[in-house]
C-alpha cells in the first residue's frame, strides 16, 4: 500500500509580514476584583456624587469645627439671627452662635451614629445570619422564630424605653437603635449562605475536610459580600433618620449635644420669622441619607454585575 506524501517547498510558503502577525490578537487588560468594581460604580454618576458628597461632609465634620475661629457653644448676643455673610457663611442663630460650625460638629454626632450602629449591626448580622444559614434544621428554626418575636414589637417602642432607662446619649442612642436594626441584616446574610452553600465550591471545601468556620468565613460570607455591603450602606441613613427624627421630637438624644435632629428642633419656633436657619441641618439630613442611597444603589449595581 502506498503512502502519500505532501513535499512542501520554499515556493509554497509564504512568510507573514510582521504588520499581520498580531492581526487577531485581542488584548484583555488584566483587572482585580476591585478595580473591576471601581470601573463598574464610577460609571454611576448619582453613585459617584454620593460618596463625593459623603466625603466632603466628613471632611467637613472633622476639620470645620477645628478650623473655625467660632466654637459650636460661643454665643454672640449682637449678631442672633443673622444672614448668611462671608464670617458666618451659614449665618447665626437666636444665641449669635455660628450655625455652620454648629451643623458641621452636628454632622459629627449623626454620622458617628449611623456608621457606628451600622458596623454593629454587620457584626451581629454576620454571625446570627450566618449560624442560621449554614447549621439549619431546628437550630435556624428557633432562631428565626426569636427574630420574629423580636420584629413583633415596634422598634420605636424599644427605642423610646432604652432612653427613658438610660438617658438620652450618645450610647444610649446607639443600643437603642441596634436592639432591633440588625434584624434585616441577619436576614440578608442567612438567606446568601443558605444559597451559597450548596454551591460546587462550598461543597468542595467540605470533602476537602476544611472546617464549618473556615466555610462560612473564607467561602460563604466572602462571596455574600456584595448584598451585605449594600445591605450595609441602607443602614447607616436609616440609624440617621431615627436619631434625626427622636431628637426632633424632643426625646432623642441630651439637649446640649447639637445633632442634627437637635438644630432642627431649635428652630422650629422660628419657622416663619427666620426659616433660613432650619434649611441648614434639615439639607444637611436629606443630603446624606439621599447620597448614601445613591452609593448603595451604585454598590449593589456594581457589585451584582461582578457576580
Amino acid at each position: 500500500m502506498s503512502e502519500n506524501k505532501i513535499v512542501l517547498t520554499d515556493d509554497m510558503l509564504e512568510l507573514l509580514d510582521d504588520s499581520e502577525k498580531n492581526s487577531e490578537f485581542i488584548a484583555i487588560q488584566s483587572k482585580t476584583f476591585l478595580r473591576d468594581t471601581w470601573d463598574r460604580f464610577k460609571r454611576n454618576k448619582l453613585a459617584l456624587f454620593g460618596l463625593i458628597f459623603l466625603i466632603i461632609m466628613v471632611l467637613g465634620a472633622i476639620f470645620v469645627p477645628m478650623i473655625s475661629p467660632f466654637g459650636y457653644e460661643e454665643q454672640n448676643m449682637m449678631l442672633r439671627n443673622a444672614l448668611p455673610s462671608l464670617q458666618h457663611p451659614f449665618g447665626t442663630d437666636k444665641l449669635g452662635r455660628d450655625i455652620l460650625v454648629r451643623v458641621m460638629y452636628g454632622a459629627r454626632i449623626s454620622l458617628a451614629i449611623g456608621f457606628s450602629t451600622a458596623a454593629i449591626n454587620l457584626f451581629i448580622g454576620i454571625v446570627y445570619g450566618g449560624v442560621a444559614g449554614y447549621v439549619g434544621g431546628k437550630l435556624d428554626m428557633v432562631m428565626m422564630r426569636i427574630i420574629d418575636i423580636i420584629y413583633a414589637v415596634p422598634s420605636l417602642l424599644y427605642v423610646v424605653l432604652i432612653l427613658m432607662v438610660f438617658g438620652n446619649s450618645v450610647k444610649s442612642m446607639m443600643i437603642a437603635i441596634c436592639l432591633t436594626s440588625w434584624i434585616q441584616m441577619a436576614r440578608q446574610v442567612r438567606t446568601q449562605v443558605m444559597a451559597l452553600k450548596e454551591m460546587e465550591f462550598a461543597l468542595a471545601a467540605k470533602v476537602l475536610g476544611a472546617s464549618n468556620m473556615r466555610i462560612l468565613m473564607k467561602h460563604l460570607i466572602i462571596n455574600a459580600l456584595g448584598p451585605i455591603i449594600v445591605c450595609l450602606t441602607m443602614m447607616v441613613p436609616s440609624a440617621i433618620f431615627t436619631e434625626s427624627f427622636l431628637s426632633f421630637v424632643g426625646i432623642g438624644l441630651d439637649p446640649t449635644i447639637p445633632s442634627w435632629g437637635k438644630l432642627a428642633n431649635d428652630c422650629r419656633p422660628l419657622l416663619f420669622t427666620d426659616p433660613i436657619q432650619i434649611i441648614w441641618p434639615i439639607g444637611a439630613i436629606c443630603l446624606t441619607i439621599l447620597s448614601l442611597n445613591f452609593l448603595g444603589d451604585g454598590l449593589g449595581e456594581a457589585l451584582e454585575a461582578k457576580r
